[in-house]
């Protein structure tokens, strides 16, 4: 057996290899006895059918069979051989003229190898670090936020102000018609959250109970629903009922409901500042790795292969057919085109290609400590973080999630001591309204 290889386009190569005949007709007749042995076939016990009806019965999916095998085994002979490092198999295609030799038998494989990455000095890249700060005052915009989960609403006999919650009925009508979706019964929002359009919620604002208004509306040219974008409609909304918020509070019951069995004020606070800071590092680390990774791609030019940028962006239309789907819509009216996908999956495989590089040259492999540290973060969140410990070591299959954000933080820690940093310090709100 005996193979070339050829440069084609970008990444793009192609091994031709070459059996002789006289091999494959020898593998081809020691295969054909084996399948004469347990062959079944009419009139005859199994094992026992002449030689010459096996062949004439099985002997085309015998040499189809012997001819793949046997080319994909020259081909990767080839490929270990020359440390060919391959991204995907593209295609088989025929040899010009092969077919006329008939002492040869030849096939083309037409593959992707993956490309050479060369890391950049990392000492010139830029990249902005976001830290924060968990202090007192995050702790009482958390605990005023928890106060307002747990908000009652009381009946009130005046007029409706911000901050109330109100049940109205309101009808919708552009130049007098009535339209789809501006009609509805019983509805509940708050006043002053933004939930319905400014002109809508300034026209409930100082309405009693039992009371009703015409209100006109001005829909943005921009709504999101293009039926009414840009229209002007009047609003006839009667409001069912009126109520005031009531918040739970900071006492002992409210810390009882948070968990903290004796209900101790002060150890609810530590409590939420702790749940607070560990918040807060999850989401500037995700904006600290999604930093580096930018930096990473962006400083590295190389080709990409084609084969796995399209397998990632079906993965990821698949991902977002299954979330859509999810959502209520049918399976069979979800059609997404891969190539919308294409430049996000580009940026995935691009990272995928560097960092095990970066890994490898620096020695960046997670440890065992590293990974059981990540272990007991993910488990302090639990009652009992023991069975979590438990869980995850029972099955070294569930390491490799801890392993992977290990290895991440290995690489984001490493990329940073070696590029120049500048520090965002973000707010608490920042952080918190961050995806």
């Amino acid at each position: 057996m005996s193979a070339t290889i050829e440069q084609l386009e970008h990444l793009e190569r192609k091994i031709v290899v070459t059996l002789k005949w006289d091999d494959i007709n020898a593998e081809f007749d020691k295969r054909l006895k084996q399948v004469a042995k347990k062959a079944k076939i009419d009139g005859f016990r199994p094992g026992h059918a002449p030689v010459k009806m096996v062949a004439s019965m099985y002997g085309a999916s015998i040499q189809n069979d012997v001819l793949n095998d046997m080319a994909q085994e020259a081909f990767n002979n080839e490929i270990i051989e020359q440390k060919i490092r391959i991204a995907d198999v593209l295609r088989l295609e025929p040899v010009e003229g092969a077919a006329e030799n008939n002492d040869i038998f030849q096939a083309a494989f037409i593959f992707e190898v993956l490309p050479e990455v060369k890391l950049v000095d990392l000492s010139g890249l830029n990249i902005e670090k976001s830290v924060a700060n968990v202090g007192e005052e995050e702790v009482d915009k958390t605990i005023e936020i928890l106060r307002k989960q747990r908000t009652r609403y009381n009946r009130v006999e005046r007029e409706a102000q911000n901050g109330d919650r109100v049940i109205i009925d309101f009808e919708g009508k552009i130049d007098g018609v009535v339209f789809e979706g501006g009609t509805s019964q019983n509805y509940p929002f708050v006043l002053g959250e933004g939930q319905m359009l400014p002109e809508f919620e300034a026209g409930v604002v100082g309405l009693k109970e039992g009371e009703s208004k015409d209100v006109e509306v001005n829909f943005p040219e921009d709504y999101h629903g293009q039926d009414v974008a840009g229209k002007t409609a009047v609003f006839n909304i009667t409001v069912k009922n009126v109520a005031a918020a009531e918040l739970p509070e900071v006492d002992e019951q409210f810390a009882k409901a948070l968990g903290i069995s004796d209900g101790d004020v002060n150890k609810m606070r530590e409590e939420v500042k702790k749940n607070v800071g560990r918040e807060v590092k999850r989401r500037t680390d995700a904006q600290n790795v999604e930093a580096v990774m930018t930096a990473l791609r962006e400083s590295h030019e190389f080709d990409l292969p084609n084969s796995l940028v399209n397998e990632e962006a079906g993965r990821l239309a698949e991902e977002m057919k299954q979330n859509l789907v999810q959502q209520g819509l049918d399976a069979q009216d979800v059609q997404l085109p891969i190539d919308m996908f294409k430049e996000r999956a580009a940026e995935r495989v691009k990272v995928g290609l560097i960092l095990p590089v970066l890994v490898e040259e620096n020695k960046l492999q997670p440890t065992e400590e590293q990974v059981k540290k990540i272990i007991n973060e993910f488990a302090e969140s639990y009652e009992d973080p023991q069975e979590v410990i438990d869980w995850y070591f029972a099955d070294r299959q569930r390491l490799q999630g801890p392993m992977n954000l290990a290895l991440e933080a290995n690489v984001v820690d490493f990329v940073l001591s070696k590029a120049k940093v500048t520090e965002k310090t973000l707010s608490f709100d920042d952080v918190m309204a961050a995806a």
